[in-house]
């Protein structure tokens, strides 16, 4: 982020068009998305699943050069805690993903661990907790994961906890970050999905200051959310029932953590999500719109580029 001086800089992700997969006749077009982030006021985003956006180099650049946006981050997903052998699997497309995100000027890579329930149909595929030695194999890969990433690429790994995933409570990322090597791993803060697995994304910025290292900012519907802890819903069902929703109508606080992130005295990308596949092609623009413009309300520090 070399072109930006401790400010908080809003973008945004495929995600918030309601983007979760490659390729799917179900979510809003590429070049749609490109047009329409340009057009809300957004300066920087995120590549997305790979293979969403074109992979090859040369004409994303031009794609995105034709409507000044940036890059800030890709995504890969990892299943380390299902043993060592998972380095093979996951640094295959993980170096995919590594090539075009260090191509397009990229500085992170968002780690999404595997989830023990099924993102769409909600079935469990495997046990919701883990022994220790799955635990030990999640740091090793992740540390493993990170040196790579940071030597090969230049690139910090973010770890992103997930709703139905095995670390997604106060406790569970307290413990990652105890066995993880800070030069190697640090807090994609998701404030939504911190606040739907019930832990505190104020609490994680005031007592791990240093390890947060990227931000996903959005907001859960407590109402919902109620529900969803009532009724112990799968995160299939509780994204379909609209648990996540546009500020500033839900939890946490977005302002009181943008004002606790701008006190870190540093500059960090707060990319804005939405969950909501799958969504009609007209909802997210006017959502996006309006989510820049509070958040940028927010802070005296937060700007989009």
């Amino acid at each position: 982020m070399t072109d930006v001086e401790n400010k908080l800089i809003i973008g945004t992700a495929p995600d918030s068009w309601g983007v979760w997969f490659a390729d799917d006749p179900q979510q809003t077009p590429w070049e749609r998305f490109l047009d329409e982030v340009a057009e809300s006021g957004y300066k920087w985003i995120e590549l997305g699943p790979y293979g969403y956006l074109p992979t090859d180099p040369a004409r994303l650049a031009e794609e995105l050069k034709q409507r000044d946006l940036k890059v800030s981050a890709g995504t890969v997903f990892t299943a380390f805690h299902r043993g060592l052998d998972q380095w093979e699997t996951a640094w295959e497309p993980a170096r995919k993903v590594a090539e075009l995100s260090a191509a397009m000027g990229g500085e992170h890579i968002v780690v999404i661990p595997a989830m023990w329930r099924d993102d769409v149909t909600g079935e469990a595929v495997e046990s919701g907790t883990l022994g220790e030695k799955a635990w030990s194999d999640l740091f090793a890969g992740h540390n493993r994961l990170g040196k790579t990433l940071l030597e090969d690429f230049g690139l910090k790994q973010q770890f992103h906890s997930h709703a139905d995933s095995h670390v997604g409570a106060q406790s569970d990322i307290e413990t990652l970050l105890a066995a993880t090597d800070p030069q190697y791993l640090n807090l994609c803060l998701d404030t939504g999905h911190v606040e739907y697995c019930g832990a505190s994304s104020l609490d994680l910025i005031k007592n791990y200051p240093d390890r947060i290292g990227y931000l996903h900012l959005k907001q859960v519907n407590p109402e919902i959310l109620r529900k969803v802890n009532e009724e112990n819903m799968t995160w299939a069902a509780a994204n379909l029932a609209g648990v996540m929703t546009e500020p500033p109508n839900g939890l946490p606080d977005l302002r009181a953590v943008v004002e606790a992130v701008e006190a870190l005295d540093r500059p960090i990308f707060g990319i804005v999500e939405q969950d909501m596949y799958p969504v009609a092609f007209d909802v997210p623009m006017p959502i996006a719109k309006r989510t820049r413009n509070y958040l940028l309300s927010c802070g005296s520090r937060t700007a989009v580029s």
